[in-house]
Order: C-alpha cells, then structure tokens, then sequence
C-alpha cells in the first residue's frame, strides 16, 4: 500500500479501540456506543462524498431530532455518499478525550469527523454555538473559517439560526436557509463534480462554485460596512458571481419526501421516545413573535394517506408505542379528525397511543381529544394562549379570547381530564405588568370551571412561562426586548399574586425561567458578526451545554460580552434591548425567507395599534410575499381519501 494511501487508511480508521478505554470513567457511557436499531455504516472506499452530521447538543436531545434524522436518511439513500452522526460529548468525556488525543467522532462507526468531507450542523437555537466550537476543536478543524486548508471538511449550518447565521460567521464555511432535504443533495452534487475534477482551484473554488448556486451563503464572500453609530451600512458581495441576496429552500409536496422511513431508536434514554411524523410543513397563523411560523411558510400539508403509509413503515421499523403527529400547530390539519380517528382505529388493538404537541385553544375538540387518549393514557393537556390579557394576544396576534380558553378547559375538565398546562411569555412588546398579572386572573377561572364541571376538588392547572426572544424575519424583529432584572421583577409579581390566593393557589402550578438566558439568546439571535468575538471568549472560558440550566453561567456571558463588545463602542443593551428603526439595515438583510420587509414592517405597526390578522388559508392573501418569491403555494386538503388502503391490524397482517 502507497504511504499516503495507508496514512489515508488510517486518519478514516474506527477510533473506537481508544474510546473505550474511557467511557468506563463517564456518565451514561452508551449514548457514545453507537449502533442504534435503523442507523447506517457504509463502507468509506465505497463513496466519494462523505458527511457528518451534528445535531450540537447531548445524545437524548440530538438523536431524536426530526431534522438531522431526515438528512440521515436522505444522504445514506445516494450510491456513493455516506452520512453518519455526531452529538455534543459532555465535559466529562471531553477532558479525557483532550487528555488521551482521541478526537471528535461519529457514533455510527467513531469514525474522526475531520476525516469527512463536510460537517452539517443543524441550529435550532443559538445556545448551541459553544458546542460547535468544542465539536470543532475536538475533531482537529481550526475553529475559524479562514484558516482551514483543502483537506478540513466544509463546516454548513442549518436549522432555523441559520437564517442570521452572522455571529458565526468566522465559525462557518457556508449555511443553507429552509428545508434540507433537496439542499443537501445539490451540495452533494457540486463537492463530488469538484472532487471528480481534481478539486481545482483548492478550497476557495469549491465554495465558489456552491454560493454560485444562489442557495448556499458563503460569509467570507460578503463584506460587512458598518456606520460611525454602530449599525450596518451596507453587506456587499467580494466575488463576482456571488449573489447579493441568498435564498431560503423550500420543498413542495411532503408526500415526495416520506422520510424518516426507518426512524432511530435511540440506546439511551432520550427526550422524545416515541415515532414522530410531520404531519405539514408551515404555519401562516400569523403570531408575530413565531420565528419558526414566518420562516417556514408556506403551509404543505402531507396527504392523510401518505401520514398512514409514514406511521404504518415507521412503527414496523422501530417497535415504538406511541406517535407523535408534529407541526407547529397540528391540530390545524385539514383532516386532522380523520387522521386521528383512523390511527386509533387501525391501532386499537395494540394500544398504539397517539400525541400532538401543545394544542391551539380555537383548535381542540373533545372528539380529537378522545381520540388521541383512546389507546393510550389520559395525560394533561397543552395550551398556548402566550399572551395573559386581551390586549396582549392581540398585540401577538394569538386570536383567543379567555372566553374561548375557558370553554375549551371546562369541555376538558367535564370529559374526564384532570390536569390542564398554560403557556405563556412574559416580555412581549407593550407588555405591562397588569398584562401579566392577567395570566393569574386566566389561571383561577380555569380552577374555577373546572371545579365546577367536574364536581372535583382535584383539579391542576401549571402556567409555565417563558421570556420573549425578538426573532430575525418576524414584525417584531425591530421590537426592544425586556431587561433580565425586568422580566424577573414581573414574574416575581405574578408569583406572588398566585401564591397569595388562598381559595385557589394551590391549584396552580407555576415554571418559570429568569431573563437571563433569554438576554444571551436574544444578543444571539439579532447578533452581526462582531458577536463572534464573544462566542470565542465564552468558549474559550469554558462555556459549553448553554441551553443547560447546570452548565449555563449568565457572569461569564457578560463579562465576554463587555470586553469583546468594548472594541466596537458597543455593549449587550445595543444588541438586546434597543429598539430598531425601519431604516436600519438588519444584520440577515441579504438572506431571503421570502417574507417582504415591507409587509414585515407593516405587520409591525399593526401590533403596535393592536390590531389582528387573519390565518391566509382561509382568507384573501396578505401579500406576506412568500409564495411568489420562492415560486410555492400553500397546499392543503382536504383529499376526501382514507387514511390507510389497509385493513385494521388485528383483522389481517395490514
């Protein structure tokens, strides 16, 4: 064997032998193992493209992530391309892995993830950047974009931070914006011609190229301007041929993509065990504060036959006892009854239990209710009315009114439910105390009407709240977010007035979380690339596993925060709390959600003069300019067909 191709060999060769000395010495040594019932091991010398993809958080987080699951399944579809997986390993590991000179690895075959030829992370929050940094220096890769040689693999992002991906700009070779699905495989095509060729012109040719295509940004192709004050002149492309605004993917008809068609079943414990199918892609709600709502539009819903044929495969392939329908409201599938009465009818017989995430107030009925309990347990239910007064929801544009809530628990309560859980945010644009103080008001009728219909004293309603993070491509992107001392002032307010109510306080459960996370995700999420210096220093001192109440550390991000915001004249309140103006150049300006500025803006000022807006679906456009812009239409039923051409498992083999 050539010297170069056996020191080929080896760089690719199983790391496990290492690993395993030192997984007796770490908490929960299995999420490391790998092996997993569905995963995928193909032979290296049998492709010529080569990915690994990362999910930047803990085993039981990442490995049910719908996301990464999907692209998985996607890839290690291709002749001739591999795929394998790689999760945040926790500081335990991490120290013994720096100790011992093992490297960051895949679980699939602990395969050295710098070996690889691109290395996918997929965001669903920004607290994950310290751990992209740890993955990069574990596998060997220079932690900035700049530095990296022809033979490091191309560092994407994905996920929905990756629609302002600029304070890890100096991380990230490139970011895909929207599904992956398609993205993915057209990255795929260009890296395998480039390789085909030579991989002429190094690494800077190969990014080229994938730029030119008009759906990958490439950061170090775009200059940043900034004015005298701070805020950004202008981002103007360095290379010709590189496209002065980057659009979002977007894939039409779900049923063309029925994947996970062999989900993963983890080894360890993790946070979802169950069988999730996503049931429709998008939400055009309208709630200004939804990030994942305005980024995703439009609505595609799968057809109720493609669901049956994804949930029949899926159970086969995995063994789970329970499915979740996913989407971010899905009780607003057009035949959301059908498909549930179908499922529970075609399952009955093995106690298949099916779950929806939490339910839209204006959405639930008893009839879908019963027959998401029918073959599992009664548990509690979820609503999210976010806003505690009248005024409040109407600012959000969450159309329910507290009569609705009301109607809706006592219905609950009166068909047998015992536990009821509300959430809300606190810090909303035009927030008052009083606003939030309402949400006591809203949580003692429930008590109240739900002792009334059921004739029990046993009754439990748990508001649980979290703090409003202004979000990139929303109305409320330009809106001034609540101070952390604010936000725990309110919620200490709102505590007090529950737990000083003697007739009904001890019925109410009360979860909440300080302002201090939500101050670091909000100078994340709005953040430009000078943030990047602070994502470095955090780092740098340690920070990791930020989205972990344990491992969080509020002092270390601010005292980053001030010395590295130092240098630019600006400081985490420029970031945070400040309120934009229309004429400011927002830092994700040139990356296209194909939502337009304008009718952002106006959507905006809406909710300053409270006034609401109707769900699209159903109505006239609004002229939000997705549709035309990406060239898609929303895409709903109902098809008048069954759910399943099958016969109901316990009368044949289906």
């Amino acid at each position: 064997m050539p010297a170069d191709a056996a020191e080929s060999a080896l760089s690719v060769s199983s790391v496990f032998p290492q690993l395993e000395a030192l997984l007796p010495h770490v908490q929960k040594p299995i999420q490391y193992v790998g092996g997993e019932l569905n995963s995928t091991v193909k032979p290296w010398e049998d492709c010529d493209v080569r990915w690994a993809l990362m999910y930047p958080d803990a085993y039981e987080v990442g490995l049910p992530n719908q996301g990464v699951m999907i692209l998985y399944e996607v890839l290690n579809e291709q002749r001739g391309v591999l795929a394998e997986r790689t999760y945040s390993v926790w500081p335990d590991l991490e120290a013994l892995m720096r100790e011992h000179d093992v490297p960051q690895f895949t679980v699939d075959s602990h395969r050295p993830v710098r070996a690889f030829d691109l290395f996918g992370l997929s965001f669903s929050t920004e607290l994950g950047y310290t751990n992209m940094l740890t993955a990069l220096d574990l596998a060997g890769i220079p932690l900035e974009a700049r530095d990296r040689g022809l033979d490091d693999p191309v560092v994407v992002a994905g996920g929905h931070a990756a629609f302002n991906p600029e304070p890890i700009a100096d991380f990230i070779d490139c970011a895909v914006l929207g599904d992956g699905e398609q993205a993915v495989l057209e990255i795929t095509a260009v890296v395998r011609a480039w390789k085909a060729e030579g991989r002429p012109g190094g690494r800077e040719e190969l990014l080229l190229r994938l730029a030119r295509t008009g759906g990958v940004y490439v950061p170090g192709f775009y200059d940043v301007e900034y004015l005298p004050d701070g805020r950004i002149a202008r981002v103007v492309p360095n290379r010709s041929g590189v496209p002065w605004r980057v659009s979002k993917h977007t894939v039409m008809d779900l049923d063309e993509w029925p994947y996970p068609k062999q989900p993963l079943v983890p080894l360890a414990e993790t946070v979802h065990e169950r069988m999730s199918v996503e049931i429709f892609r998008g939400c055009t709600r309208g709630c200004r504060f939804c990030q994942a709502g305005m980024i995703t539009r439009p609505v595609r819903e799968r057809s109720i036959t493609g669901i049956g044929e994804m949930v029949d495969k899926g159970l086969k392939a995995t063994g789970f006892e329970e499915v979740g329908l996913l989407s971010l409201s899905s009780a607003d599938h057009s035949e959301i009854g059908e498909i549930a009465k179908g499922l529970a009818d075609r399952y009955e017989d093995d106690k298949i239990g099916l779950s929806l995430p939490s339910t839209r107030v204006d959405a639930f009925n008893i009839d879908l209710a019963d027959e998401l309990t029918r073959n599992g347990r009664r548990s509690g239910l979820t609503f999210a009315p976010e806003g505690g007064s009248e005024r409040i929801r109407k600012v959000i544009n969450k159309m329910v009114s507290e009569d609705d809530l009301i109607r809706t628990v006592a219905t609950a309560y009166g068909n047998g439910w015992r536990q009821v859980k509300l959430y809300f945010m606190c810090g909303l644009p035009t927030e008052t105390d009083d606003d939030v103080l309402q949400i006591a008001d809203m949580a003692t009728r429930v008590i109240q009407k739900g002792r009334e219909v059921s004739g029990s004293g046993d009754i439990r309603c748990t508001v649980s709240i979290g703090g409003f993070v202004p979000k990139p491509h929303t109305p409320f992107q330009w809106a001034p977010q609540l101070s952390a001392e604010q936000t725990d002032a309110r919620l200490q307010k709102l505590r007090d007035k529950i737990r000083g109510d003697k007739k009904y306080g001890r019925s109410i459960g009360f979860r909440y979380h300080d302002g201090k996370p939500g101050i670091v995700e909000g100078l994340l999420s709005r953040g430009d690339r000078r943030i990047g210096a602070v994502i470095r220093a955090v780092y740098d001192d340690g920070g990791r596993f930020d989205g972990w109440r344990e491992h969080f550390s509020y002092d270390r991000w601010m005292s980053c925060a001030d010395k590295a915001l130092e240098t630019f004249g600006l400081d985490v309140d420029w970031y945070t709390t400040r309120e934009r103006g229309y004429e400011e150049v927002l830092p994700w300006d040139h990356l296209d959600s194909g939502l337009d500025k304008e009718w952002l803006w106006e959507d905006w000022q809406d909710a300053l003069d409270e006034t609401e807006v109707e769900d699209c679906r159903w109505t006239p456009c609004f002229d939000c300019g997705v549709c035309p812009a990406m060239d898609t239409a929303i895409q709903i039923g109902p098809t008048g067909r069954k759910l399943l051409p099958l016969t109901v498992t316990g009368q044949g083999d289906g």
